[in-house]
């Protein structure tokens, strides 16, 4: 028998993610593109042309597709070089190097930046202490084009590690193994079969780091300035600070951009992606497990080698730079301090405020989005053709918006939320609200990934089998769909949580006097040259990073499989 789909709860609940996609994604983005794209109260293409036949626009312009596209080029290689090291061979210790791999990506852009410029600079303490730092007055090796690209690809390189191993994880094994018993040897495994099969989730990597690295504001802001190596978002935050007459408009132009820019990406990698999907039999299997042999060791220290570059370097600099009373001084016994940490742990009103801020701001966008992302796919995996497609065209929504710049989304909110709301005379401007409706913009696609993921992979006669014992929709979904999908969107709610936690880029123009973010405080320590203090609160915040991973890390192994995402 064949059960016609009735709406009821579920178009409420199609009506109320309606209502909040117009209200925080469609709303500020038309309105930025309409600011953007008028001219006299007419839609023009003329001020975005004015803005790229001017000096410095096109230059930022090539600047940002440049260190986009080569960063995402060289994280795409070496992350998918680890993914396929950790995911497919007997390498010893894949959770640890898991788990000390992504640390990177919950670290902040901007943290990441002065971790390395304090670890290679002619002032390093570090390489004082070692007697290694270069001559004073040495130009610093990472101000400018180089150094913009490597650190994007450090950040964005973990980013491409999870979706590889993710994709690998999902993939069925009997192709694989057919290959292996028809006498494929692993680099012709690799090249013919498991490679072909990766190539939609390459391409998302691909196009995830290409967005990461076009958007990143910490990164390019503090290497790229000193070497004049300007970018689009820096460039809007000059402007913005500029407090010209056409300032506002000047701004808006560059994010419609931007915004432009992301969403040509977006459609490009759909594209591709369905153009190279391969269609796959079977349930996903644990992936293979090649025996490296002799070459298991120098992987290994391969591996090794990459956790203390890419980590261990740039930490152990942070630290020293944290220890030192003034920046350039070298490390030793007599120069220890610990002065920089009582000042902004004790000292400083701003630190406390920024972690509860922080902490409150990140907390109420998980929550809130690990709802929304679970009723979203819910209509998704669902029968009814309206609220299906409707769920789609939100997902791709979300998609878009998560493209879309940190820093073209807080315009986008400037403009939306300057005034008061209409009817409730309230203006929420200011405030750390404003921050958290524009992380619930920012970052639904992180919590609806890994939900909607989990939920296709349900079976539907569970849900056909409650409609027929006579089971609501709303009951259907309190009683089956959300006790089943919960690990999942517990994981795209830890996986908001620790972006959001660290972000900098979408509160870098929204925050005020009372509503500053441990990102915020961090860039505006090291932008009024306390540099050692600005090390110290980096410091506090990597620790607290790692810390809060390792509690979820232990937390995960008496919780169902998922819920931590990184865990193997």
């Amino acid at each position: 028998m064949r059960l016609k789909p009735t709406l009821g709860g579920e178009g409420l609940t199609l009506a109320a993610l309606l209502v909040f996609a117009a209200a925080l994604m469609v709303t500020p983005l038309a309105l930025l593109l309409r600011t953007g794209l008028m001219a006299e109260g007419l839609p023009t293409l003329q001020p975005m042309l004015d803005a790229l036949t001017s000096r410095s626009v096109p230059r930022a312009l090539w600047h940002s597709l440049e260190s986009a596209a080569l960063s995402a080029g060289l994280a795409l290689v070496i992350g998918v070089g680890v993914a396929l090291v950790v995911g497919l061979t007997d390498l010893r210790g894949k959770a640890v190097f898991t788990f000390l791999l992504l640390i990177p990506m919950m670290i902040p852009p901007h943290v990441t930046a002065i971790a390395w410029t304090q670890a290679l600079g002619p002032s390093s303490p570090l390489l004082g202490a070692l007697g290694l730092a270069p001559p004073p007055g040495t130009p610093h090796p990472l101000y400018g084009r180089g150094g913009v690209i490597a650190l994007l690809a450090v950040q964005s390189m973990p980013l491409v590690f999870l979706v590889t191993l993710a994709a690998l994880r999902s993939l069925p094994r009997e192709m694989a193994e057919a290959a292996r018993i028809a006498g494929a040897r692993a680099p012709r495994l690799l090249g013919r079969v498991i490679l072909p099969l990766l190539a939609p989730s390459l391409l998302a990597a691909y196009a995830l780091a290409f967005v990461s690295a076009l958007g990143n504001f910490g990164i390019p802001a503090l290497l790229g300035i000193p070497g004049r190596y300007i970018t689009l978002p820096v460039l809007i935050w000059q402007r913005l600070s500029s407090f010209g007459p056409s300032m506002l408009a000047d701004v808006a132009v560059l994010s419609a951009l931007m915004a432009l820019m992301a969403i040509a990406v977006v459609a490009v990698q759909m594209t591709l992606a369905r153009r190279y999907r391969a269609a796959l039999i079977g349930p996903a299997q644990a992936p293979l497990s090649l025996r490296l042999g002799r070459w298991r060791p120098g992987a290994e220290s391969a591996m090794t080698a990459l956790v203390l570059v890419t980590l261990a370097l740039p930490m152990a600099a942070l630290f020293g730079t944290a220890l030192v009373p003034t920046y350039g001084v070298a490390l030793n016994w007599q120069t220890l301090t610990f002065d920089n940490f009582a000042e902004v742990l004790f000292r400083q009103s701003v630190t406390a405020r920024a972690f509860l801020n922080s902490t409150l701001a990140a907390s109420a966008a998980a929550l809130i989005l690990a709802g929304l992302g679970a009723l979203t796919a819910r209509l998704i995996a669902g029968r009814a053709r309206g609220p299906r497609r409707a769920g789609l065209a939100l997902s791709s929504l979300a998609e878009t918006t998560y493209a879309i710049p940190g820093l073209v989304i807080s315009i986008a909110f400037i403009l939306t939320f300057l005034r008061p709301l209409p009817g409730l005379g309230v203006s929420i401007y200011n405030t750390l609200w404003i921050i958290v409706l524009a992380y619930l913009c920012a970052f639904f696609a992180v919590a609806l990934k890994p939900v909607t993921a989990a939920c296709l992979q349900l079976d539907p006669a569970l849900d056909e089998a409650a409609r027929v014992a006579g089971a609501g929709w709303g009951r259907r979904l309190t009683r089956i769909f959300l006790p089943l999908i919960a690990p999942a969107a517990a994981s795209g709610a830890i996986l908001v949580f620790l972006t959001a936690y660290n972000e900098v880029t979408v509160s870098a123009l929204l925050w005020s006097t009372g509503t500053e973010t441990i990102g915020t405080a961090i860039y505006n320590y090291e932008d009024g040259g306390y540099t050692t203090l600005a090390a110290a609160m980096a410091a506090v915040t990597v620790v607290a990073t790692v810390v809060l991973m390792a509690l979820l890390d232990l937390l995960g192994r008496r919780l169902p499989p998922g819920v931590v995402p990184w865990q193997l």
